[in-house]
């Protein structure tokens, strides 16, 4: 007789589905729709593996979990439509052995279970008692999704962790959160921009200097190593790092000792290292620029932020949760945008990413004039022509080629608005002629034939 997996989730159509994946894999499954449920067949049976929901009616899966990690019951894999970074890094602290973010793979479930069975001799970590916390990292997206599985599972760790991404992605957001789902929550989180100190400060800044190290040193001075003791050092942009001070910063995080500017007392530190860049290292170290050792010190577990272009499906969610927070922050009426601006937010390109976005919903909880914000207060590219504009554009252009004694305006200005009207269509139905043309108020064969009068033109 096979183990039996157990699946625990409120959800009929899930459980259903899953069952059926894991019974076609092989394996005996017993279902459960609630906790209460799964905690009376405790006392009499255990399972080789539980897969469990998080939010449920009456008690949730990290209580149940919880309690099972006492009873060296396990192991379990949580299962949630809500991957923020607290409910992730929870189920980690609490024992589960992976987090399937709904909706998930079929295939991706059942190689989970088959590989929770392959480790099930192993004993299951003993949950660190941290309370949960709110974070500003927020996303729906996979790219996040995948990001806030990450931290979750390294958190507890005291591995080294290099973050990684363009210019505005939240890197240092991450370093927090890496360190307040930690053991050293309680100890300092002391961040340090190594690209905004002058190189000839630096080493001060980082390890310190005693009174008299250089001229003004009237005092002794504690550097971020010490400042961060027992807690977590953020270096961001370590890729600028001088190459002198990196073999400074290597013999510390090899031997976890070092000496102030102009000291010769041996100084031993307790710190995790959490570094950031959004250079290519590797490159970097081709280019003789970053030592080739430190990088490896840095690199233990990388976490790759992604750009805001590659999860577009956020934007809407992180410009309404930025002009929420801004009115708060700032004692505000509270605004919201209208559905016509949110849609035209979300089209927009940000090269600064999630920065440049929070830049904006500052900017119009600020300045836009009503409750609502429209698309006429977004400005700039993101807002389309309004009709006043481009008919004033069309006026003047007619007055200038009637004076010129150009002919065939109007045939010339009707070809123009048709093409303009048919080529957004197209672009808007990525192709799809039918639904341009119903877009447009027009019918499929209209839409054809001035399609094709306008190629027979330009030939």
């Amino acid at each position: 007789m096979t183990e039996e997996i157990w699946l625990l989730d409120d959800d009929r159509g899930v459980r259903f589905v899953l069952a059926e994946a894991l019974r076609d894999a092989g394996h005996g499954v017993r279902e459960f729709g609630d906790v209460a449920a799964a905690r009376a067949a405790l006392k009499t049976a255990r399972p080789a593996v539980l897969l469990t929901d998080v939010r449920m009616p009456g008690e949730d899966g990290l209580a149940l979990l919880a309690e099972l990690q006492t009873q060296a019951i396990g192991p379990v894999i949580v299962m949630s439509a809500y991957t923020d970074v607290a409910t992730t890094a929870a189920a980690y602290r609490a024992g589960a052995v992976d987090y399937l973010a709904k909706p998930f793979d079929l295939d991706h479930a059942v190689a989970s279970v088959q590989r929770a069975l392959a480790s099930a001799a192993a004993p299951m970590v003993a949950p660190v008692s941290i309370a949960a916390s709110s974070h500003a990292l927020l996303g729906e997206s996979a790219p996040m999704r995948e990001v806030f599985r990450l931290i979750g599972r390294v958190a507890a760790s005291d591995l080294n962790v290099l973050i990684t991404g363009e210019t505005g992605t939240g890197k240092e957001l991450v370093a927090r959160a890496l360190h307040d789902e930690s053991t050293r929550r309680d100890k300092p989180f002391v961040a340090l921009n190594t690209a905004a100190i002058p190189s000839e400060l630096l080493e001060s800044e980082l390890f310190g200097h005693e009174a008299g190290a250089f001229t003004g040193a009237t005092r002794r001075v504690s550097g971020r190593f010490e400042q961060a003791e027992g807690g977590t050092l953020f270096l961001d942009e370590i890729g600028d790092m001088p190459l002198i001070l990196q073999t400074r910063l290597l013999r510390v995080l090899a031997g976890g000792e070092f000496y102030r500017v102009g000291g010769r007392e041996l100084i031993r530190c307790n710190v995790r290292i959490v570094a950031a860049t959004h250079q290519d290292l590797a490159a970097r170290v081709a280019a003789g620029l970053f030592r080739a050792d430190l990088m490896h010190r840095l690199d233990v577990v990388r976490i790759e932020l992604p750009s805001l272009r590659t999860r577009r499906s956020d934007i809407a969610l992180l410009a309404q949760h930025f002009l929420a927070v801004t009115a708060q922050e700032l004692k505000l009426p509270p605004k919201r945008f209208s559905k016509s601006a949110l849609k035209l937010v979300a089209q927009r390109d940000y090269p600064g990413n999630v920065r440049e976005l929070e830049n904006l919903c500052r900017r119009l909880a600020v300045i836009a004039p009503g409750s609502e914000i429209l698309p006429a207060d977004l400005g700039g590219a993101s807002t389309p022509a309004r009709g006043g504009e481009w008919t004033d554009a069309l006026r003047e252009w007619a007055v200038q080629a009637l004076a010129d004694g150009e002919a065939d305006i109007h045939a010339r200005a009707r070809e123009a608005l048709d093409q303009t009207l048919l080529q957004a269509a197209l672009e808007g139905s990525e192709g799809h002629r039918q639904n341009a043309a119903q877009a447009l108020g027009v019918g499929r064969n209209t839409l054809t034939r001035k399609l094709g009068a306008s190629r027979t033109r330009r030939s």
